[in-house]
């Protein structure tokens, strides 16, 4: 089922936005003004709010009372703890879904590999990560516990514009792709522990690719990141 107009132009504003503050062009602190926004992109002011209601649960964005939305700031420190627990979350969600997964459920995985290979080709970073998110929440629903489904999506979230902007950098959608092949033929084949670990070296973001996903980071944002 598409999406309603409006929810378009939310999704649609949320991803310039994000990509803004990404990018530098808005900096941590700097007021995001309702009217000021839906004026600059011609739409009413529902799909800002929705937007900037998008981005501030994916921690870009602060809610402050009296003040409204602004560019949010996150350390280093914290985004690499918050990689870490994601990591550890969707490893084990992996190894259960290698246990649990139904036969519907493993079709439904190659299928969503098979997508997301699909997208790689195309080179579309914004369709890679749409069909990754449904890679992803497949191996959440195969382990068959809500609550983790739950808390991981959370966090999932929370991380998101990161993500997504690790998808711009050269090679990382083939990578990422790769990765994707050894969670799968371990899940297929019920090897848990195997598929807890190509999970976690899937998500983790570390060494190098720490460095470059900072480095990557405008010089304001790194200022404020690095606290």
């Amino acid at each position: 089922m598409s999406k309603q107009p409006h929810v378009r132009r939310a999704d649609d504003l949320r991803r310039r936005l994000e990509r803004e503050i990404l990018s530098g062009r808005l900096s941590p602190g700097e007021k995001l003004d309702e009217t000021k926004l839906a004026q600059r992109f011609k739409v009413s002011r529902t799909p800002v709010r929705e937007a900037l209601l998008q981005l501030a649960s994916g921690g870009l964005v602060d809610m402050r009372p009296r003040q409204g939305a602004v560019v949010a700031a996150c350390t280093v420190q914290q985004l690499l703890q918050m990689f870490e627990v994601m990591a550890e979350m969707e490893a084990l969600c992996a190894r259960l879904a290698a246990r649990r997964m139904t036969n519907a459920e493993r079709r439904t995985l190659e299928q969503q590999h098979r997508n997301c290979a699909e997208c790689a080709a195309d080179g579309e970073p914004d369709d890679y990560y749409e069909a990754n998110r449904l890679f992803h929440e497949a191996i959440y629903a195969g382990a068959h516990n809500s609550y983790l489904e739950e808390t991981t999506r959370a966090l999932r979230n929370r991380l998101s514009a990161y993500r997504r902007f690790q998808l711009d950098q050269p090679g990382r959608m083939d990578r990422s792709l790769s990765e994707h092949g050894a969670v799968v033929a371990a899940i297929l084949a019920g090897d848990a522990d195997a598929a807890a670990d190509a999970m976690r070296g899937h998500v983790t973001i570390q060494g190098d690719v720490f460095t470059d996903l900072v480095s990557a980071l405008p010089p304001a944002y790194v200022q404020a990141v690095a606290g």
